[in-house]
């Protein structure tokens, strides 16, 4: 899969459908390696808030306490009007039902310490979203 993230086929959650057991497997021993190591994965998400900004490929995804666990990978609308998409992020808060922030856009730059803003400046701030299961059901 490679890409720019250089993810895996474990990371992006089909790790179940490499056949580590078949004799012919010649990638099986670095396969192997690779999962033992890895630390994050693709996990889904869904923005708690309609008509929010969209998000993109390495915005990044923060935890409750403010800390960057991972990036976006990928974004789009869904049938109910709700941003749904994709991150790379650490394992541990790849659990459905996992509250995260995104933000969306954020600058290249360091911008302005909070304690120096003036009345009227404007700042970025994330927007909540919440972990999904890594693949929807089907209705």
């Amino acid at each position: 899969m490679g890409g720019e993230l250089s993810l895996g086929v474990a990371e992006a959650g089909f790790g179940s459908y490499v056949k580590v057991y078949k004799p012919w497997f010649i990638g099986r021993q670095a396969f192997i390696d690779r999962e033992t190591s890895r630390k994050r994965v693709v996990a889904r998400f869904r923005f708690t808030e309609k008509a929010v900004r969209m998000a993109h490929l390495n915005d990044p995804v923060l935890d409750t306490k403010g800390q960057v666990i991972g990036v976006v990978t990928s974004c789009a609308i869904d049938k109910d009007g709700y941003l749904t998409g994709q991150a790379y992020v650490e394992q541990k808060f790849a659990v459905e039902g996992t509250a995260i922030l995104i933000y969306q856009g954020a600058p290249k730059t360091v911008s302005t310490a909070p304690a120096l803003l003036k009345s009227g400046e404007r700042v970025i701030l994330p927007t909540p979203a919440v972990i999904l299961s890594r693949f929807p059901k089907l209705t």
